[in-house]
């Protein structure tokens, strides 16, 4: 039996009855990392500090009479599950780097509290994975380390901002892995490269809004914490995990089969069609339609729904999304280490007006608002996932910052303005379409978003639509 051909699940419990040692499941996952440097998914190993976590971790378990395993709380929640965090949250004992040049990479003495939750359920960090430089784009380049590359087509990007995380669970490093969503940079990845990708709600993650529900400016917070896996079930069991819950969202996807009957309304309209074209590919139809035929043979009242966005929504957005750079205290040589990218949006953003700014984020709050009524008149909301197939690596940085974040926006139209909204919503992979450049077959999905608190039902929808 191989750790990699096990869903995190059946780990799970291989770890927990001692079938499996959790230092020989991190050995066997370190070893794969070391195959696929190829792939660019990690930043930092941190190999010595997860050996050693892992071999205290297999103590506790020998220290409990076998019987006694089972119990509740006798075992953390994830006992031994290995994992990587993005690189941009502090690990204790691991360096920081953000994607940045233009900052020091210094050792985290804490971890970030989302790391502490996961840390106190039991996982073993492995290390770092690559994100872009302050995880603001749709693909994970930056001037720090290698780029992240798609397992599924190594010369094409695995998304953004969790590009690396995505790699590497898709690849089989990790079983599983935490992600950080801010604009699409869970789901982004999670269909980029086949997988399951949760956003969840704002607030839904405790730690994700330590620091308020809104932010510096009065704007929505944007960011939330969520899981990346291969299953339903696989991230369900993270999700759960990551929220402290007892497993409601696990129990239920084992129930998924229950679930009929639903709303859901379908459509392809996008915010940003308003500044510009959003055209989605073939392929992208295909999944979307797929996906509707799908929830359709599973009993559910799928329906064209006519949904209107508000035109300011691409100006409001962007000005917004990029306002938190201002705020960044950098020399002039530590500037002059940014991307052209950031560099230019930051440049963009210092020139603004405070005034100008809590205007924005005034606005986004109305969006917002228009947002959730919209969506609201569904019991959930069916999108294509992303517009196009994957673009290969560099065809982003290749371009000026403008037209950098257009070509971004127009590949992955439907993932920022659930950010705006404050709802989850779920990327499910749903077919697979011929590689144009060659190769295997490349991974096509959609997204549902759904009402506050249904993150459960969007985890047994995904489980509806990829269990055949």
């Amino acid at each position: 039996m191989s750790e990699s051909t096990l869903t995190a699940v059946e780990l799970h419990a291989a770890l927990r009855s001692g079938e499996i040692s959790a230092r020989e499941t991190a050995e066997h996952f370190l070893s794969r990392i070391a195959e696929r440097s190829d792939l660019g998914a990690f930043v930092t190993v941190t190999e010595d500090q997860a050996l050693a976590e892992a071999a205290g971790a297999d103590a506790r378990l020998a220290a409990l009479p076998p019987e006694q395993r089972s119990r509740p709380g006798a075992l953390p929640a994830l006992h031994g599950l290995p994992i990587a965090h993005k690189d941009l949250v502090e690990v204790a004992g691991a360096p920081t780097t953000r994607g940045t040049a233009a900052l020091p990479h210094a050792i985290a003495e804490h971890d970030h509290p989302g790391v502490a939750v996961l840390r106190a359920a039991g996982t073993i960090s492995l290390g770092k994975t690559q994100v872009p430089e302050f995880g603001l784009n749709s693909y994970s380049e930056n001037l720090v380390a290698p780029p992240a590359r798609n397992p599924l087509d190594p010369e094409r990007t695995p998304g953004g901002s969790s590009g690396g995380s995505a790699a590497a669970v898709a690849a089989g490093l990790l079983p599983v892995a935490p992600g950080s969503d801010g604009g699409g940079s869970i789901r982004i990845p999670a269909l980029a490269c086949g997988l399951i990708g949760l956003k969840p709600g704002l607030g839904t993650v405790p730690t994700d809004v330590i620091g308020g529900r809104t932010d510096d400016f009065g704007a929505p917070r944007l960011a939330v914490s969520g899981p990346l896996a291969r299953t339903a079930e696989d991230a369900a069991l993270l999700f759960d995990a990551m929220t402290g819950s007892p497993r409601p969202a696990l129990v239920a996807v084992h129930e998924a089969d229950a679930v009929t009957g639903l709303r859901i309304g379908m459509s392809t309209a996008s915010p940003f069609e308003a500044a510009h074209p959003t055209p989605l590919s073939p392929e992208a139809l295909a999944a979307y339609e797929a996906a509707a035929a799908g929830l359709a043979a599973r009993g559910h009242h799928v329906e064209e729904a006519r949904i209107a966005y508000d035109p300011r929504y691409t100006e409001v957005f962007t000005s917004c999304w990029m306002a938190g750079l201002s705020l960044l205290d950098l020399t002039p040589e530590a500037e002059a280490r940014l991307t052209p990218f950031t560099r230019t949006y930051r440049e963009r953003a210092i020139a603004t007006p405070r005034e100008a700014h809590l205007r924005a984020a005034e606005e986004l709050q109305g969006i917002a608002a228009g947002l959730r009524a919209e969506w609201g008149r569904y019991d959930v909301v069916l999108t294509p996932g992303l517009a196009t197939l994957p673009p290969h690596i560099g065809a982003f940085m290749d371009l000026d910052a403008a037209a950098d974040y257009r070509a971004q926006c127009e590949w992955t139209p439907f993932t920022s303005m659930v950010n705006v909204s404050g709802l989850p919503a779920i990327a499910v992979p749903i077919i697979e379409v011929p590689n144009p450049s060659g190769g295997g077959p490349l991974p096509m999905g959609a997204q549902l978003i759904g009402r506050p608190g249904s993150e459960p039902l969007l985890l047994q929808l995904a489980a509806q639509l990829t269990r055949g």
